[in-house]
Protein backbone atom coordinates (compact mmCIF):
# COMPACT_ATOMS: atom_id res chain seq x y z
CA UNK A 1 0.00 0.00 0.00
CA UNK A 2 1.36 3.41 -0.98
CA UNK A 3 1.14 5.86 1.86
CA UNK A 4 -0.41 9.28 1.19
CA UNK A 5 1.94 12.24 1.29
CA UNK A 6 2.89 13.00 4.87
CA UNK A 7 3.99 16.30 6.36
CA UNK A 8 4.22 15.34 10.03
CA UNK A 9 4.77 11.92 11.56
CA UNK A 10 5.35 10.41 14.96
CA UNK A 11 8.12 7.80 15.09
CA UNK A 12 7.82 5.31 17.95
CA UNK A 13 10.94 3.30 18.81
CA UNK A 14 11.15 0.52 21.35
CA UNK A 15 13.68 1.10 24.09
CA UNK A 16 15.26 -2.27 23.30
CA UNK A 17 16.47 -0.92 19.96
CA UNK A 18 18.82 1.48 21.80
CA UNK A 19 20.68 -1.49 23.32
CA UNK A 20 22.28 -2.37 19.98
CA UNK A 21 23.93 -5.76 20.56
CA UNK A 22 24.13 -5.30 24.31
CA UNK A 23 21.88 -7.06 26.83
CA UNK A 24 20.96 -3.89 28.72
CA UNK A 25 21.20 -0.12 28.69
CA UNK A 26 22.18 2.29 25.94
CA UNK A 27 24.76 1.71 23.19
CA UNK A 28 25.83 5.26 22.18
CA UNK A 29 27.25 4.10 18.84
CA UNK A 30 23.99 2.39 17.90
CA UNK A 31 21.94 5.37 19.08
CA UNK A 32 24.02 7.55 16.76
CA UNK A 33 23.21 5.21 13.85
CA UNK A 34 19.51 5.49 14.70
CA UNK A 35 19.85 9.27 14.87
CA UNK A 36 21.30 9.24 11.34
CA UNK A 37 18.16 7.37 10.19
CA UNK A 38 15.93 9.96 11.84
CA UNK A 39 17.97 12.81 10.34
CA UNK A 40 17.69 11.27 6.87
CA UNK A 41 13.92 11.16 7.27
CA UNK A 42 13.83 14.76 8.49
CA UNK A 43 15.96 15.86 5.54
CA UNK A 44 13.12 14.85 3.21
CA UNK A 45 11.17 17.81 4.65
CA UNK A 46 9.14 15.96 7.27
CA UNK A 47 8.24 17.33 10.67
CA UNK A 48 9.09 14.55 13.15
CA UNK A 49 7.93 13.75 16.67
CA UNK A 50 9.70 10.93 18.51
CA UNK A 51 8.60 8.63 21.32
CA UNK A 52 11.03 6.05 22.73
CA UNK A 53 10.14 3.24 25.11
CA UNK A 54 12.14 2.41 28.23
CA UNK A 55 12.42 -1.38 28.10
CA UNK A 56 16.20 -1.34 27.69
CA UNK A 57 16.48 0.14 31.19
CA UNK A 58 13.30 -0.69 33.10
CA UNK A 59 9.87 -2.02 32.16
CA UNK A 60 7.08 -1.23 34.60
CA UNK A 61 5.00 -4.34 33.94
CA UNK A 62 8.05 -6.58 34.46
CA UNK A 63 8.75 -4.87 37.78
CA UNK A 64 5.12 -5.33 38.84
CA UNK A 65 5.29 -9.02 37.89
CA UNK A 66 8.18 -9.41 40.33
CA UNK A 67 6.17 -7.98 43.20
CA UNK A 68 6.69 -4.22 42.91
CA UNK A 69 3.75 -1.85 43.24
CA UNK A 70 2.51 -1.41 39.65
CA UNK A 71 2.12 2.37 39.83
CA UNK A 72 5.60 2.78 41.35
CA UNK A 73 7.10 0.48 38.73
CA UNK A 74 5.41 2.42 35.92
CA UNK A 75 6.83 5.71 37.20
CA UNK A 76 10.29 4.12 37.15
CA UNK A 77 9.63 3.10 33.55
CA UNK A 78 8.70 6.68 32.70
CA UNK A 79 12.05 7.88 34.06
CA UNK A 80 13.76 5.31 31.83
CA UNK A 81 12.08 6.86 28.78
CA UNK A 82 13.43 10.28 29.78
CA UNK A 83 16.96 8.85 29.89
CA UNK A 84 16.49 7.38 26.40
CA UNK A 85 15.07 10.67 25.10
CA UNK A 86 18.11 12.57 26.38
CA UNK A 87 20.44 10.00 24.78
CA UNK A 88 18.69 10.41 21.43
CA UNK A 89 18.70 14.20 21.78
CA UNK A 90 22.47 14.12 22.33
CA UNK A 91 22.99 11.92 19.25
CA UNK A 92 20.78 14.06 17.02
CA UNK A 93 22.48 17.26 18.11
CA UNK A 94 25.88 15.73 17.33
CA UNK A 95 24.54 15.51 13.77
CA UNK A 96 23.46 19.15 13.81
CA UNK A 97 19.73 18.45 14.24
CA UNK A 98 17.98 20.78 16.66
CA UNK A 99 15.76 18.94 19.14
CA UNK A 100 13.63 19.52 22.20
CA UNK A 101 12.66 16.94 24.82
CA UNK A 102 9.24 17.37 26.40
CA UNK A 103 8.39 15.20 29.41
CA UNK A 104 4.93 14.37 30.74
CA UNK A 105 6.55 14.21 34.19
CA UNK A 106 7.88 17.66 34.96
CA UNK A 107 11.66 17.90 35.46
CA UNK A 108 12.67 21.41 34.50
CA UNK A 109 16.41 20.95 34.92
CA UNK A 110 16.68 18.50 32.03
CA UNK A 111 13.73 19.08 29.69
CA UNK A 112 10.55 21.00 28.98
CA UNK A 113 7.08 20.01 30.18
CA UNK A 114 4.69 18.79 27.48
CA UNK A 115 3.03 21.92 26.09
CA UNK A 116 1.28 21.28 22.79
CA UNK A 117 1.52 24.79 21.37
CA UNK A 118 5.20 25.01 22.24
CA UNK A 119 5.79 21.64 20.58
CA UNK A 120 3.93 22.89 17.48
CA UNK A 121 6.24 25.90 17.34
CA UNK A 122 9.34 23.71 17.65
CA UNK A 123 8.17 21.58 14.72
CA UNK A 124 7.44 24.67 12.63
CA UNK A 125 11.01 25.85 13.30
CA UNK A 126 12.39 22.55 12.02
CA UNK A 127 13.20 20.98 15.37
CA UNK A 128 12.52 17.35 16.25
CA UNK A 129 10.38 17.01 19.37
CA UNK A 130 11.03 13.97 21.57
CA UNK A 131 8.13 13.21 23.90
CA UNK A 132 9.14 11.35 27.08
CA UNK A 133 7.45 9.81 30.13
CA UNK A 134 4.51 8.34 28.24
CA UNK A 135 1.19 9.92 29.18
CA UNK A 136 2.51 10.92 32.61
CA UNK A 137 0.33 8.39 34.46
CA UNK A 138 0.79 4.75 35.46
CA UNK A 139 -1.07 1.84 33.79
CA UNK A 140 -0.45 3.24 30.31
CA UNK A 141 2.31 2.07 27.97
CA UNK A 142 4.56 4.20 25.79
CA UNK A 143 2.50 2.89 22.85
CA UNK A 144 -0.47 4.72 24.34
CA UNK A 145 1.77 7.76 24.85
CA UNK A 146 2.80 7.62 21.19
CA UNK A 147 -0.81 7.35 20.00
CA UNK A 148 -1.84 10.22 22.26
CA UNK A 149 0.95 12.51 21.00
CA UNK A 150 0.27 11.54 17.37
CA UNK A 151 -3.37 12.59 17.80
CA UNK A 152 -2.52 15.70 19.82
CA UNK A 153 0.05 16.88 17.25
CA UNK A 154 -2.19 16.10 14.24
CA UNK A 155 0.34 13.65 12.79
CA UNK A 156 -0.38 12.07 9.40
CA UNK A 157 0.85 8.65 10.59
CA UNK A 158 2.35 6.80 13.52
CA UNK A 159 5.44 4.86 12.47
CA UNK A 160 6.44 2.02 14.76
CA UNK A 161 10.03 0.81 14.31
CA UNK A 162 10.48 -2.74 15.61
CA UNK A 163 12.83 -5.69 15.19
CA UNK A 164 10.56 -7.32 12.55
CA UNK A 165 9.48 -5.99 9.16
CA UNK A 166 5.75 -5.74 9.77
CA UNK A 167 2.76 -7.47 11.35
CA UNK A 168 2.43 -11.25 11.06
CA UNK A 169 -0.43 -13.62 11.84
CA UNK A 170 1.88 -15.31 14.39
CA UNK A 171 5.35 -14.68 15.82
CA UNK A 172 7.79 -14.97 12.85
CA UNK A 173 10.65 -15.66 15.26
CA UNK A 174 8.85 -18.79 16.48
CA UNK A 175 6.89 -19.77 13.37
CA UNK A 176 8.85 -19.77 10.07
CA UNK A 177 5.54 -20.11 8.17
CA UNK A 178 4.05 -16.93 9.65
CA UNK A 179 2.34 -14.74 7.05
CA UNK A 180 3.04 -11.01 6.88
CA UNK A 181 0.21 -8.57 6.22
CA UNK A 182 0.64 -5.73 3.72
CA UNK A 183 -2.37 -3.94 5.18
CA UNK A 184 -4.67 -4.84 8.05
CA UNK A 185 -7.62 -3.09 9.65
CA UNK A 186 -7.63 -1.71 13.18
CA UNK A 187 -10.52 -4.05 13.95
CA UNK A 188 -8.57 -7.16 12.91
CA UNK A 189 -5.55 -6.09 14.95
CA UNK A 190 -7.80 -5.76 18.00
CA UNK A 191 -9.97 -8.84 17.36
CA UNK A 192 -7.03 -11.15 16.60
CA UNK A 193 -4.81 -9.60 19.30
CA UNK A 194 -1.96 -9.19 16.81
CA UNK A 195 0.36 -7.62 19.41
CA UNK A 196 1.54 -4.71 17.31
CA UNK A 197 0.62 -2.18 20.00
CA UNK A 198 -1.58 -2.34 23.05
CA UNK A 199 -5.31 -2.17 22.46
CA UNK A 200 -5.82 1.35 23.84
CA UNK A 201 -3.15 2.73 21.46
CA UNK A 202 -4.69 1.00 18.42
CA UNK A 203 -8.18 2.20 19.39
CA UNK A 204 -6.94 5.78 19.81
CA UNK A 205 -5.36 5.71 16.35
CA UNK A 206 -8.54 4.20 14.88
CA UNK A 207 -10.75 6.85 16.47
CA UNK A 208 -8.53 9.61 15.08
CA UNK A 209 -7.95 7.95 11.68
CA UNK A 210 -4.16 7.80 12.13
CA UNK A 211 -2.51 5.03 10.06
CA UNK A 212 -0.02 2.85 11.98
CA UNK A 213 3.01 1.85 9.89
CA UNK A 214 5.03 -1.07 11.30
CA UNK A 215 8.52 -1.69 9.88
CA UNK A 216 11.99 -2.89 10.86
CA UNK A 217 14.17 -0.17 12.34
CA UNK A 218 17.21 -2.46 12.29
CA UNK A 219 17.56 -2.37 8.50
CA UNK A 220 19.81 0.53 7.54
CA UNK A 221 18.05 3.32 5.65
CA UNK A 222 14.64 1.81 6.24
CA UNK A 223 12.96 4.86 7.80
CA UNK A 224 13.52 6.93 4.65
CA UNK A 225 12.53 3.97 2.44
CA UNK A 226 9.26 3.46 4.28
CA UNK A 227 8.43 7.14 4.11
CA UNK A 228 9.07 7.14 0.35
CA UNK A 229 6.80 4.11 -0.06
CA UNK A 230 9.57 1.68 -1.03
CA UNK A 231 10.25 -0.08 2.26
CA UNK A 232 8.79 -3.33 3.59
CA UNK A 233 6.03 -2.46 6.02
CA UNK A 234 2.55 -3.24 7.27
CA UNK A 235 -0.01 -0.43 7.32
CA UNK A 236 -2.86 -0.55 9.83
CA UNK A 237 -5.76 1.44 8.43
CA UNK A 238 -9.40 1.10 7.45
CA UNK A 239 -8.59 2.61 4.04
CA UNK A 240 -7.24 -0.37 2.12
CA UNK A 241 -7.54 1.02 -1.40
Amino acid sequence: MTLPKMNRVLLKLSGEVLMGDQQFGIDPAFVLELAKEVKAAKDTGLEICLVIGGGNIFRGMAGAAQGMDRAQADYMGMLATVMNALAMQSALEQLGVQTRVQSAVQMDQVCEPVIRRRAERHLEKGRIVIFAAGVGAPYFTTDSGAALRAAEMNCDALLKGTSVDGIYDSDPKKNPDATRYETVSYGKVLADDLKVMDASAVALCRDNDIPIVVFSIREKGNVAKVLSGNGVQTVVTDHTA
